[in-house]
């Protein structure tokens, strides 16, 4: 066999680059305490770890909508804040005797709102500004303070205009709720438990025409808010009022509502509404009456019907003391068939959607069936 001389001096090289390196690793190691092959492991398996390129590009995407969104839209997101005048209460001491405590007197964070205009108008719910007697101030992000000097209050759905004395105001963009995907993108701001301002929460919308009770039978309010929005986004309380904003940062529903005993189930007035109660109010500088009838109720399936073997319509649960309804002699357990000309089953949203074919005033022909008999009552609506 012929030497190859060629070979050997190319094998004898790469035995002493081998032999070299090994040296100078550990030399590294002992020496400097540098050791390359376990970083080069280490970077391999960091890279092992890492999402596929696809994933991570989505992920820096959703990232950079929430950053451009909120560095965008957090000028024109205000804290309302409520002040009652101070006074002292009464009350029985474990100790014995009775002992006095001071209430009020000190400002406190309760909700959130929106720049509308330039010249100071702000959105927010009617029920964050329901306190009789209480005086109210507007905070913006960089921790301005002005004196709420005029509320709106709209009594159809649950919203208010505030006005504050201020100008070069930065107003939100308005976009569009006629066009919501569930499983959209969507982002909250406000001033979350009322006690952490421009926080921040994202989700999806979660489901479209929900229907929800707004206030309560003592505040002589039970009215359902019709087609709102569900997300998951953490709507806490101390958000109400504060906007629900698309990717774009375009606001597409004020924030009203958390489901009691749920998690991550919040509800949304869509903005469509808003547009329309703030056009109206920059029209004539009030809202429109609603006709009210006082009843909390509930719509019975045509199955529930046939199991009770009563008919169907909307079940009253409760009537509100001087209503309308009460004052026609409506009660609790009544079920109302038709309302003027409608069949209140035949209609997609119910008794709602016939009472709200009349205004305040107006005198209706209420069919009623109660313990196994029809009876008819006149009712005239009041004004809610």
């Amino acid at each position: 066999m012929k030497f190859n001389t060629r070979s050997f001096i190319l094998g004898l090289v790469l035995s002493l680059v081998i032999i070299l390196s090994a040296l100078a690793g550990a030399l590294a190691d002992r020496i400097f305490v540098f050791t390359p092959l376990n970083y080069i492991s280490d970077r391999i398996s960091f890279l092992e770890d890492l999402p596929p390129q696809g994933v991570r590009q989505q992920i820096l995407n959703e990232e950079s909508v929430v950053i451009d969104v909120v560095e965008s839209v957090s000028d024109s997101v205000v804290t309302v804040s409520v002040e009652v005048p101070e006074r002292r209460v009464l009350e029985f001491s474990p100790f014995g005797g009775f002992e006095t405590r001071v209430e009020g007197g000190n400002p406190q964070d309760i909700g959130s709102g929106f720049i509308v205009s330039e010249d100071g108008l702000i959105i927010t719910n009617k029920h964050v500004v329901s306190q009789e007697g209480a005086s109210y101030k507007i905070i913006t992000s960089d921790n301005r303070e002005y004196e709420v000097v005029e509320i709106n209050r709209d009594p159809a759905n649950d919203l208010a205009v505030l006005k504050i004395d201020a100008n070069n105001l930065k107003p939100v963009v308005m976009g569009t709720s006629d066009n919501l995907k569930v499983g959209q993108f969507v982002i909250a701001i406000g001033t979350a438990l009322g006690e952490f301002r421009s926080t921040v929460t994202t989700g999806v919308i979660s489901g479209l025409g929900r229907g929800i009770t707004a206030g309560s039978l003592y505040e002589g309010f039970v009215e359902r808010l019709d087609d709102v929005i569900q997300t998951d986004a953490a709507i806490n309380p101390g958000n109400s009022g504060g906007p629900l904003l698309n990717s774009v940062g375009q606001v597409i529903g004020v924030n009203v509502a958390v489901a009691q005993g749920a998690e991550n189930i919040g509800f949304a007035i869509p903005v469509e509404t808003v547009k329309k109660a703030l056009d109206q109010y920059k029209e004539t500088g009030n809202f429109a009456s609603k006709p009210f009838l006082g009843v909390s109720y509930n719509m019975l399936t045509r199955e529930a019907a046939l199991l009770n073997e009563v008919p169907q319509g909307a079940y009253i649960a409760e009537v509100i003391e001087g209503s309308a309804a009460d004052r026609a002699g409506i009660q609790a357990g009544d079920i109302i068939t038709h309302f003027g000309g409608d069949r209140v089953s035949d209609l997609e949203d119910g008794l709602g959607e016939a009472i709200e074919k009349y205004n305040p005033g107006d005198s209706v022909n209420v069919t009623v069936w109660r313990e196994g008999e029809t009876i008819e009552v006149n009712v005239t609506l009041s004004v809610s």
